[in-house]
């Protein structure tokens, strides 16, 4: 009867132990999938305000002068969106990083591209965003441009502002053969939904064709084309945050890839 009460009280840590142990195995994996969803909550946040709020609130189209009395008028209001593109940028590096982790258990080479097309993209774009901070230099320091007229001044602030559109625009196929191969990963895993995969593959399309229509064709570089890639981040934001990953599925394809690359 002792022995037997001893093994009864031994199974009880043991039990505990098991439990213990899943929970562990189970809390990295969806710590990644709530970080990346904060991740995208941020980047949705701070993007929209910057790349769409503030150069609308700034830029009247086809009127530099307009547009140079609101920058100067304004001029926190672009310094802030301009901060909003370094908060946007470094919560996509870090998104990147989370996402690999969750995805590399599919196929962890078009995980790794997949990393490295979206930090090509966000360093490209940053690129860009030069041009979005020039005009607040352009107009606020006259005197190291005595050279030009106002007029000339407020005409190349403007010439700024469309490089900076026309920058970020003609690059998108560095964001979107990411959000295929990203898409592709999510339809095949198993542990996300499909139509998750669907979404963030189809914005991935609209990107590279509006970015091939810019270079060849812009009158048919439709905004439109646009559209899909905040549905799919939104999409992702909302599943990531309240649902995340299925943890056991992910940790059978996680075990199925360590098998594959220990047998090849």
């Amino acid at each position: 009867m002792r022995a037997e009460g001893g093994t009864a009280m031994a199974s009880v840590p043991t039990a505990n132990e098991d439990r213990q142990r899943a929970h562990a195995r189970e809390a990295p994996v969806q710590i990644y999938a709530r970080i990346a969803g904060v991740l995208y909550l941020i980047t949705l946040v701070a993007g929209g305000f910057g790349e769409f709020y503030v150069p609308s609130a700034l830029i009247v189209s086809g009127d530099a002068t307009a547009t140079a009395k609101n920058i100067i008028a304004s001029d926190s209001l672009l310094r802030l969106g301009f901060a909003s593109y370094l908060v946007e940028a470094m919560c996509d590096i870090g998104l990147t990083l989370f996402l690999y982790l969750l995805l590399r258990p599919v196929r962890q080479d078009l995980a790794l591209l997949a990393a490295f097309f979206r930090l090509v993209s966000t360093a490209v774009f940053a690129v860009a965003e030069l041009f979005y901070f020039a005009p607040s230099f352009i107009l606020g320091r006259p005197g190291s441009l005595q050279s030009f007229s106002p007029d000339q001044l407020n005409a190349l602030a403007l010439l700024s502002l469309r490089f900076y559109g026309y920058g970020g625009g003609i690059f998108m196929v560095f964001y979107g053969v990411p959000s295929v191969l990203l898409g592709y990963l999510i339809f095949r895993s198993g542990y996300l939904p499909r139509f998750l995969g669907v979404l963030l593959a189809l914005s991935g399309v609209a990107f590279v064709i509006r970015n091939f229509l810019l270079v060849l064709a812009p009158a048919f570089a439709s905004s439109l084309l646009l559209l899909p890639a905040p549905l799919a981040a939104l999409a992702m934001t909302v599943w990531l945050l309240v649902w995340g990953v299925d943890v056991p599925r992910w940790e059978e394809t996680a075990a199925r890839a360590v098998y594959r690359d220990l047998s090849g």
